[in-house]
């Protein structure tokens, strides 16, 4: 059995028929030898065979990872020493940019562009938070009465980390970057539809110097693997993105070890379009809102509310670009929309259109699966949008996780925010208006942990990602996401010339 770092990352093709766990450094199978088979969602064709981790082998990985961390082999490294081995591991990602986005291709199906994009911010991450850990310190402050107190912050110790099937690599970086910055150790469990990316993002942190144990990848079942890693004693912390369902479940299961917990969860987010807005710009941008991504997306922007007086003009500019948006092959730069990620899936998107249609909504365009010439056995789905919806439908309260875009009107600024606010969820969420009053007053008043004005765009790193109610709690990609890694320690020591006497005997 080879380790990694015996087989540098030059040498290792990053595209390849078969995938190991990861374990203490080991590129291993599991302990069963059992394996499953990955396919390419555009296709329907394997894509590679891919080791599958049982109770056993998270039981290692946990063992791995807490003896790496009571050991101190990477929290005790220096932090500059740290944030340049964070800048090796976005460097090697540089070097290996083209290869990762085929490789994040074939995992997904998803779009060329999408999939640069998402490559190069989760490169981005760790180089943020390179230089972020660098100034994350504590401090010391000066206690009346002759006192000191030195605040430190410590690492929260070992993590483990449930990655979703939409953005494998970039939520991935947006996990293992904090807190491995941090001084953390991290047990990673992708998704088992979409493991690939992950593991050659483990490979790489050990070839760029990441020590054995802290960075151990471990696909598997997330009722068996996932559940054995947040119920275990020796796992202090847990960040899970995924369903609210799950990430309820979850958060039951961690509070037997009062673990901490992070959890980014669904979304229904709305996109408010006023009468006063760039009707183009709004159209655009809410076309990329909810169609980016094949609408795979926690704060996709899938609820969109127009002023009655623009509505017509708005409908059929955004139906007429809906039309032209194009599915196909995912490698080729001019495919807008790739495939969606499986047959069930799939199933689960049209489920939601045709209870619309049921419940009395209007198919503007799209609605059904759609044929790709050369990609006939992929999972493939119209860009589709809804009219004549209320929030009695479950395709307008619940989220659909595809290309599925409801529209309802509102008549004024209060109807709009109250029509933004009745939801369970508050990820996401997007105004679009020229008046810079009218929209400080609605962001403030929007119930969501992100609110893009004039802009479609949601992530970047240094901007806090995450939401309200039960879209979760807690913030990625920022440098606050460090304290979720660490713990705040006060020493106080007294420094006065006579010793203390507080019962004065």
């Amino acid at each position: 059995m080879a380790t990694v770092k015996e087989t540098t990352f030059e040498t290792l093709q990053v595209k390849r028929d078969k995938y190991q766990l990861i374990i203490n450094g080991v590129r291993q199978e599991s302990e069963s030898g059992e394996t499953y088979t990955v396919y390419n969602p555009a296709t329907g064709e394997a894509a590679a065979e891919v080791a599958k981790a049982s109770k056993k082998d998270a039981e290692l990985a946990v063992q791995a990872a807490r003896q790496a961390f009571d050991q101190g082999k990477w929290r005790k490294f220096p932090v500059n020493k740290r944030s340049r081995t964070l800048n090796k591991i976005a460097a090697i990602m540089r070097a290996r940019f083209n290869e990762l986005v085929e490789l994040e291709i074939l995992d997904t199906g998803k779009s060329l562009s999408a999939a640069q994009g998402q490559v190069m911010q989760a490169i981005e991450d760790f180089e943020f938070y390179a230089g972020a850990l660098v100034s994350h310190r504590g401090a010391v402050n000066s206690v009346p009465g002759s006192f000191q107190n030195i605040t430190e912050k410590e690492p929260v110790g070992v993590c483990a980390q449930i990655i979703p099937w939409n953005y494998p690599l970039m939520m991935a970086a947006w996990k293992i970057a904090p807190a491995i910055a941090a001084g953390c150790s991290v047990i990673v469990k992708p998704a088992s539809l979409t493991p690939l990316t992950a593991i050659v993002l483990g490979e790489i942190c050990i070839e760029a110097g990441v020590p054995e144990g802290v960075v151990n990848i471990i696909p598997g079942s997330g009722s068996e693997v996932g559940n054995y890693l947040v119920e275990h004693e020796k796992v202090d912390k847990v960040a899970f993105t995924g369903s609210t369902p799950i990430g309820k479940d979850i958060m039951s299961r961690a509070s037997q070890t009062l673990k901490r917990v992070t959890l980014e969860l669904g979304g229904k987010s709305p996109s408010i379009i006023f009468e006063d807005a760039d009707i183009d710009a709004a159209v655009d941008g809410s076309l990329f809102g909810i169609f980016y991504n094949t609408g795979q997306s926690c704060e996709a922007r899938s609820r969109l509310y127009v002023h009655e007086d623009i509505y017509e003009e708005f409908m059929e500019k955004f139906v007429a670009k809906t039309k032209r948006l194009q599915l196909g092959n995912p490698a080729d730069k001019n495919t807008h929309i790739g495939a969606v990620i499986s047959r069930e899936q799939l199933q689960v998107i049209d489920s939601y259109v045709q209870s619309a249609k049921e419940d009395g909504a209007r198919v503007l365009t799209g609605g059904k699966r759609a044929s790709v010439e050369g990609f006939e056995n992929g999972h493939w789905y119209e860009p589709t949008i809804l009219a004549e919806v209320n929030h009695g439908m479950k395709a307008v309260r619940e989220e659909i996780f595809g290309p599925v875009a409801v529209v309802m009107k509102f008549k004024d600024e209060k109807e709009a925010v109250q029509l933004a606010n009745n939801s369970d969820y508050g990820l996401g969420s997007a105004v679009w208006t020229k008046d810079y009053a009218r929209a400080t007053r609605v962001s403030k008043l929007i119930q969501a942990g992100i609110v893009m004005v004039n802009c479609p765009f949601s992530a970047f790193p240094g901007t806090p990602f995450g939401g309200y109610k039960q879209s979760g709690f807690g913030r990625e990609l920022c440098i606050e996401t460090l304290d979720l890694y660490t713990e705040t320690k006060s020493i106080v020591s007294y420094y006065g010339s006579r010793p203390l006497n507080p019962f004065n005997l």
